[in-house]
C-alpha cells in the first residue's frame, strides 16, 4: 500500500484500478479504507460505474501513522491531508465521497480547497456537521477501558466492538475522537458552492437531520436512506445507487 508525508504524518492511500476517473473516498471514525469502501462493495461498484477509486487512510487510523496528540486530529487538519495526497497524486479536482467523520474531512475539504472538488456526497452526516456530538468523551472512555466488560454505555460498547473487531489503535482512536468531531459554522456551510448530496439513514440517531444542511448549502440535495441506522447506511444499496446517480449527472 502506497503512503507519503502529510504535515511530517505518512499517510497510506490506495488506487483501485488502473483507469476510470479518479473519485477520492474518505472513511469514518475507527474505520479505514479498505474497511468503509472495499469490504462494503463500493469500490467495485463505482468502478462499473466507470470511476477509479482512491481510498485514503485517515491519520491514526488504518496503516496509516498513529498520533496520540487529540490536537493533531482537527477536522481540517485531516482535509489537508486529503488535498496533499490530490498533490501526490497529480490530480485538480475530483468528485469525493465521505462517510461520517470523512463527511466532516470532505466538509471542510470543500472549505478549505474549494478548486480541487467537483462535487461530494457526505454520507451518515448532517446536522450534527455544524453542532458536534456531545458523546466524545464516552467514547474515549470506552476505547481506552481495560475490557469490554468495564464499558457500560451503548454508544460505547458500539464503537469499542467495532475498533477491536478491527484490531484498531485504540489509544490514537481515543485521541481523535476528542477534536475530528471540529464543528463547521453555518455561514462556512453556506460557502461550499459545489453540488453535495447529503445522505442520511432513517434511523440515523448520531448523523442529525438532512434538512439543516440542505437548507444552507446553495446546491445541496439529499436522500433518506431507507430502514438504515449510521453503521448500517455504509453499505446500503440503495445508498450507492442514489451516489453513484449524483455523480453521473455532476
Amino acid at each position: 500500500m502506497p503512503s507519503f508525508l502529510s504535515d511530517s504524518i505518512e499517510i497510506a492511500y490506495d488506487l483501485h484500478g488502473e483507469r476510470g476517473a479518479p473519485i477520492l473516498l474518505i472513511h469514518g471514525f475507527a474505520s479505514s479504507g479498505a474497511i468503509n469502501w472495499v469490504n462494503t462493495g463500493w469500490v467495485e461498484a463505482l468502478r462499473q460505474a466507470g470511476y477509479q477509486p482512491i481510498t485514503i487512510d485517515n491519520r491514526g487510523h488504518g496503516r496509516s501513522r498513529k498520533v496520540y496528540d487529540p490536537r493533531l486530529y482537527l477536522a481540517h487538519d485531516m482535509a489537508d491531508d486529503a488535498a496533499n495526497l490530490l498533490d501526490q497524486l497529480g490530480l485538480d479536482r475530483v468528485p469525493v465521497i465521505g462517510f461520517s467523520m470523512g463527511a466532516r474531512i470532505t466538509a471542510f475539504l470543500m472549505l478549505r480547497h474549494p478548486e480541487r472538488v467537483r462535487c461530494a456526497i457526505w454520507g451518515g452526516m448532517g446536522g450534527n456537521l455544524m453542532t458536534g456530538m456531545d458523546d466524545s468523551e464516552e467514547i474515549a472512555k470506552a476505547l481506552t477501558a481495560d475490557s469490554l466488560a468495564d464499558v457500560t454505555t451503548a454508544v460505547g460498547r458500539q464503537f469499542r466492538l467495532f475498533a477491536d473487531h478491527s484490531k484498531a489503535d485504540r489509544a490514537a482512536l481515543a485521541a481523535c475522537v476528542v477534536s475530528s468531531r471540529e464543528p463547521m459554522r453555518a455561514d462556512d456551510v453556506r460557502r461550499i458552492t459545489a453540488p453535495v448530496l447529503v445522505a442520511v439513514g432513517e434511523n440515523d440517531e448520531m448523523a442529525g437531520g438532512i434538512a439543516p444542511l440542505t437548507d444552507l448549502l446553495p446546491n445541496g440535495g439529499g436522500f433518506v436512506i431507507p430502514k438504515r441506522n449510521h453503521m448500517l447506511s455504509t453499505g446500503d444499496p440503495k445508498f450507492k445507487a442514489a451516489a453513484i446517480k449524483f455523480l453521473l449527472a455532476h
